[in-house]
């Protein structure tokens, strides 16, 4: 009975030790998300496709503001009798006008929400491969760390992984 009592203590204390040991194992590190997400060429490309997108539009809604101007200058020149003859018209160039703005201006941020979302999600699917791959047991955003050592850093290599995947 001691004999098992001893063999028992053994067995405790070693997984003890043993467990100790594999929580000092545990590897840990931050990725600068902000920098990540700027670095990446995929969100490069997608900036320059938006602002090509948003330029575009700003172009095209010039023209028809232009447009509705022109039409204003004419109106003033009407006399009253024409006035109301057009008036109808010149406010449903104006309501098109800004309904256009607000269908495009709704259309480039949903766009753009997309594109951080697909990118954000490759990020996160590369730190992910990364962690695994090397061992980490935990992958902090640097937002929440109140001190970190550069040591833990591993922005340089995820993001050097991104680039090299597109």
């Amino acid at each position: 009975m001691k004999k098992l009592l001893v063999v028992l203590c053994g067995i405790l204390l070693g997984a003890f030790i043993l467990s100790g040991v594999a929580q000092a194992a545990e590897k840990f590190a931050y990725i600068n998300l902000a920098r990540a997400f700027s670095e990446y060429s995929k969100t490069k490309d997608f900036d320059k496709a938006l602002t090509d997108k948003e330029n575009s539009y700003t172009a095209e809604r010039d023209k028809k503001i232009n447009e509705l101007n022109s039409l204003k200058d004419k109106f003033n020149l009407l006399s009253d009798k024409e006035k109301d003859a057009k008036k109808n018209e010149l406010e449903n160039k104006a309501k098109a006008i800004k309904d256009f703005m607000t269908q495009k201006e709704a259309g480039l941020r949903k766009e753009q929400e997309d594109k951080m979302k697909e990118v954000l999600k490759d990020i996160e699917s590369t730190v992910k491969t990364y962690a695994e791959k090397e061992g980490y047991t935990l992958v902090f955003n640097d937002r929440v760390l109140v001190y970190q050592t550069k040591s833990m850093d591993i922005t340089d290599p995820i993001v050097g992984l991104l680039n090299k995947k597109k």
